[in-house]
């Protein structure tokens, strides 16, 4: 029962890597046949709907690390998803005044660059037990660069669309009402960009970690 539910796992996880592997690939496709046909100002358009259901998908590996389907821990885990979900539904989605700067080709190359390698590593060694290790080096190194310019991106990002949260007041709560309650989005996105602060340089000094436990490891092997 025990190697039944192991070989379920697999395939769950192998199916699931891959089908996102396939919604970032496209993300990327799309991202640099436009800059090169048609401008960084139409990026978004071009490929809003897949870059909107390839990281909607990372919802589920907050799942995966709650019930123990893979080992990442859920304190790595759901920053990162979450601040990638507030990117791409509350600031890029919500408003389009953004959606043309160049920050958002650089937002789009840098996550989908990165996911492209990390989905296909997990989707290999979950499919064939293993990864080659070249793709293991590209696994936890490649945010040597493009985590940086991802974070500069997103924290770009938000401060460019501060003046348009003012503005609206969307997902504004104003009293009186009955639940007595009031929430200022604006206020929050700025709080979102002071946490990048201690936050960023925490995460990456995690990655950091977790890329010398790794080589280290493929080294003795």
């Amino acid at each position: 029962m025990a190697g039944f539910l192991s070989l379920l796992r697999r395939i769950y996880l192998s199916v699931y890597n891959w089908t996102v592997f396939v919604g970032w690939f496209q993300v990327l496709y799309l991202a640099v046949k436009t800059v090169r046909e048609s401008g960084h100002q139409h990026v978004y358009s071009a490929v809003e709907r897949p870059l909107q259901l390839a990281q909607t998908a990372a919802i589920l590996e907050i799942f995966h690390s709650l019930v123990g389907l893979v080992r990442s821990p859920v304190s790595a885990t759901l920053p990162q998803i979450a601040s990638r979900l507030y990117l791409t539904w509350f600031i890029l989605w919500s408003f389009p005044q953004t959606q043309t700067h160049i920050l958002v080709t650089s937002l789009v190359i840098s996550w989908s660059i990165t996911e492209i390698i990390r989905y296909s590593f997990f989707g290999l060694k979950e499919a064939l037990g293993f990864a080659p290790s070249w793709l293991l080096w590209l696994r936890y190194s490649t945010f040597l660069l493009l985590y940086p310019t991802g974070i500069t991106s997103e924290v770009g990002l938000i401060y460019v669309a501060l003046p348009f949260i003012k503005e609206s007041e969307k997902y504004c709560i104003r009293m009186p009402n009955k639940w007595n309650f009031s929430f200022d989005f604006f206020y929050a996105a700025i709080l979102a960009l002071g946490i990048y602060v201690p936050g960023s340089p925490h995460m990456y000094g995690y990655m950091l970690g977790q890329r010398k436990k790794a080589l280290s490891k493929s080294k003795k092997e």
